[in-house]
C-alpha cells in the first residue's frame, strides 16, 4: 500500500470536501482501497475518481465516501442496511465502526468479489447478500441506511426500513445533477430530509424512472 497515496487522498480529497470528522478520516486511513478495486486498477486506487466495475457499475469517489461516512455517523451500537454492494470498499469502511453490515448486491459476480475482498480484510462484521432491493420485504430495523445508486424518483420503502432515530443516505435526482440527501427517523410517522451536496451516479438497478412525455 502506497501510504503516501493514501494520505493524499484522505487530505487533499476527502478532508478538502468538507470531511472533518476524525473518525471517518482514521477509517478511510485504515480501510486500503486497492484492496478492494478491481484487479489492474490498483495505481490509481487513491486517485480522485469513479473506478470501472462490471455491469456498468463505478465504485464512488473517494470523496463522496467520505461524506456518506460523515453523514450516517455509524456507531458500534448501529445496524446498517447497504444496498449495493459494489466493489465491497464502502461497505468495509462502514463496518469500522458500525456493529453490523448487511449489504445487498444484484449481481451474483460482484456480490462474490466483495464478499472475497472483506474475508482478506478480516472484516467479521459484514455480509453480502445476492437480491433485488426492490423485491425485499425490509422491516423497520436498521439504524443506518446507504443506498449507493441513485434514485431517479424518490422512493419511501427505503426510509420505513429505519428505526426510531435512524438515518438514511439517498441521492435523488434524473438529471446532470442530483441531490444527496440524509433522512432522519424520529417517530413512527415522520423524518426530517436535509440536502448535503449536489452529485451525479447511476441509479440503481430497477429504479423506478420519471414517465416521459411523448408529443
Amino acid at each position: 500500500m502506497s501510504t503516501v497515496a493514501l494520505e493524499q487522498m484522505v487530505m487533499q480529497q476527502v478532508r478538502a470536501w468538507d470531511v472533518l470528522d476524525d473518525v471517518v478520516l482514521g477509517t478511510m486511513r485504515r480501510v486500503p482501497r486497492e484492496a478492494y478495486v478491481p484487479h489492474g486498477f490498483r495505481d490509481v486506487a487513491y486517485a480522485d475518481a469513479t473506478i470501472a466495475l462490471p455491469h456498468g457499475q463505478r465504485m464512488l469517489a473517494p470523496k463522496v465516501v467520505g461524506r456518506i461516512l460523515q453523514a450516517v455517523a455509524a456507531t458500534a451500537l448501529d445496524s446498517v442496511l447497504e444496498i449495493g454492494t459494489g466493489s465491497g470498499y464502502l461497505t468495509a469502511c462502514l463496518a469500522a465502526t458500525a456493529r453490523h453490515v448487511q449489504s445487498v448486491e444484484i449481481y451474483d459476480d460482484l456480490a462474490h468479489a466483495a464478499r472475497t475482498r472483506l474475508a482478506a480484510g478480516g472484516i467479521a462484521n459484514a455480509d453480502v447478500r445476492t437480491a433485488d432491493a426492490f423485491e425485499l420485504a425490509l422491516e423497520p430495523r436498521y439504524n443506518v441506511i446507504v443506498l449507493t445508486g441513485s434514485l431517479p424518483r424518490y422512493d419511501e420503502r427505503f426510509q420505513h426500513a429505519l428505526e426510531n432515530g435512524g438515518r438514511l443516505f439517498v441521492i435523488v435526482g434524473d438529471g446532470p445533477v442530483m441531490s444527496a440527501r440524509l433522512l432522519r427517523r424520529t417517530s413512527s410517522s415522520a423524518w426530517t430530509s436535509e440536502d448535503l451536496f449536489e452529485t451525479w451516479v447511476e441509479p440503481l438497478v430497477h429504479a423506478e424512472r420519471p414517465r416521459r412525455f411523448a408529443f
